[in-house]
């Protein structure tokens, strides 16, 4: 089963329309449906929510409903520690990276799996080693590798 690991741009994706919000929720459906298998760093609830609510003008009830959802898909979240670390720590170095973006595509390379994003500024970051897709790329879980 394909492994992806995915950031807060594209999770957002799911409750919000935006650009590339029907290859997102293909990629959810395909996890929810166990096709393939998503990670991310713990920072992830806490990007979406900050989005939701400062991007989309959510408030608290629609909040609470956001955060019951992501606990309810059960992602698992990578804390911020051991290779995991020093990963994220040279790639702010080397890629001038917030430490946010870097979570993400660390953990993507100590797994060796793709990162998913509809970030830009992650895409043309383009760090050795981290294979970043933009989401509209995403083929579906039958053709992840």
């Amino acid at each position: 089963m394909a492994r992806i690991v995915v950031d807060a741009s594209v999770v957002v994706q799911w409750f919000l329309e935006e650009p590339h919000s029907n290859s997102a929720r293909r990629l959810r459906d395909d996890y929810v449906a166990d096709d393939i298998d998503l990670d991310a760093p713990a920072v992830l609830p806490f990007e979406v929510l900050n989005a939701v609510r400062f991007g989309a003008g959510f408030r608290a009830g629609e909040l609470s409903r956001v955060v019951d959802m992501l606990g309810r898909f059960g992602i698992p979240l990578h804390h911020l520690e051991g290779p995991f670390a020093e990963v994220v720590a040279d790639l702010t170095d080397t890629s001038r990276l917030t430490v946010y973006d870097a979570s993400y595509m660390g953990l993507a390379k100590v797994l060796g799996v793709p990162v998913y994003t509809a970030d830009e500024a992650m895409i043309r970051a383009k760090p050795e080693g981290v294979r970043v897709l933009h989401v509209r790329e995403y083929p579906g879980a039958e053709r992840v590798g």
